[in-house]
């Protein structure tokens, strides 16, 4: 990874914050979504967007998020719709 992407995928730690913080996020998002009436398919579908979002622009911190990340990757749109899923039931 070049220096500048690596610099920019730093800088978005600061939005994204640690792990435990990101479910916490994603828990409450979740909440807000259903009590606003989305369906769990309209969330995943957000979860989704979200995911392609922190694979392209979020450096892994650990090794857990390497994994995720790699597995992203590789996975069709049909596996990345599944992976948010269980990202979601995973918050709740």
């Amino acid at each position: 990874m070049d220096v500048n992407k690596k610099l920019q995928c730093i800088n978005m730690m600061e939005y994204v914050g640690d792990w435990n913080e990101w479910r916490k996020n994603l828990r409450r998002a979740v909440s807000v979504g259903k009590k606003a009436g989305m369906s769990d398919d309209e969330i995943e579908g957000l979860a989704t967007q979200i995911g392609d979002f922190l694979a392209e622009k979020v450096c892994p911190a650990t090794p857990e998020e390497e994994l995720l990340k790699e597995m992203w990757g590789v996975a069709s749109p049909d596996e990345r719709r599944m992976l948010a899923g269980l990202m979601v039931k995973m918050s709740e």
